[in-house]
């Protein structure tokens, strides 16, 4: 069986290690779901598209026990059928290995409500 990204656990950053350069974060970038950016050569930033406002807020519901247990928390805007996340390392400002994988657990979580029907 082949690990995914969301298979993989988040890491904490203590800091003192650098942001991924572009020529790392491109075969990661590759391996997400469509619709993931580089925004800033820093974040990665995805747009969800859900149903009402009551389905971004369940969205949002569904992806913060996986945040919490992963010690990796992103930042989340949500408006009526949307819900846009972004995710860096604030520790050195920029991307680790652990938001690739925080990124891919958020569109299992997706998968998984789409096709349970709920989004």
């Amino acid at each position: 069986m082949t690990t995914t990204l969301a298979d993989m656990k988040c890491v904490p950053c203590l800091g003192g290690v650098p942001p991924l350069t572009r020529e790392e974060i491109q075969p990661l970038l590759t391996r997400l779901e469509e619709g993931w950016q580089v925004e800033e050569h820093r974040k990665l930033v995805k747009r969800y598209k859900v149903r009402k406002f009551t389905g971004a807020v369940e969205f949002v519901n569904a992806i913060t026990p996986v945040a919490e247990e992963e010690g990796h928390h992103p930042d989340l805007y949500i408006r009526w059928g949307e819900v846009r996340v972004y995710l860096w390392t604030h520790k050195i400002d920029g991307l680790t290995e652990s938001d690739f994988y925080m990124a891919a657990k958020i569109d299992r979580v997706y998968a998984d409500r789409v096709h349970g029907g709920r989004s």
